[in-house]
């Protein structure tokens, strides 16, 4: 059994050393500033918003927004969920730069609406990562937790009682 007798000095240079190619390997990991973007030039998110989950490709264009294969004008008829789609590309001004590409499923119209913009939001980082501050800030990069409660044994809904009668 031999046993190596080293120094303090010696030590204490192994553990910077050992520091350094630690720090030199999570330095790529930690490479937040570096678009996240394929070959075709597209950024990918995925957002989700009760019970809906919408998958979102961004690629620089006019805007043309395609949600299931249908403009967002017919698959969102209401203004209010357009705007609400919306609301991420006008904080960031980047109204008309891109191009979306959607796929949802699950939820209603609301959550689906929820989850794009979530997906949305998530995919302008990946694509720009300098507007996180920004979007941060909306209040855009947070999945809203809030899901409809189960109903409850006993009892019609949630929390509906049946009427109660005294005779």
């Amino acid at each position: 059994m031999a046993q190596d007798t080293r120094s303090l000095g010696e030590l204490k240079s192994r553990l910077v050393k050992a520091e350094e190619t630690k720090a030199v390997e999570a330095a790529p990991a930690a490479a937040e500033g570096k678009p996240k973007i394929d070959k075709l030039g597209r950024a990918y998110a995925t957002g989700r918003r009760k019970n809906a989950i919408a998958r979102v490709w961004l690629k620089r264009g006019t805007g043309k927004i395609v949600i299931e294969g249908r403009p967002e004008e017919v698959y969102f008829a209401r203004p209010v969920l357009r705007m609400l789609i919306h609301q991420p590309l006008q904080t960031a001004n980047r109204e008309g730069q891109y191009d979306i590409v959607a796929t949802i499923a699950g939820g209603g119209l609301s959550g689906q609406a929820g989850a794009l913009r979530h997906g949305l939001s998530r995919c302008l980082i990946a694509m720009e990562p300098d507007l996180r501050a920004v979007l941060k800030k909306g209040g855009f990069l947070t999945r809203d937790p809030r899901v409809v409660e189960r109903k409850k044994y006993g009892r019609p809904k949630a929390r509906r009682s049946f009427q109660f009668s005294k005779r």
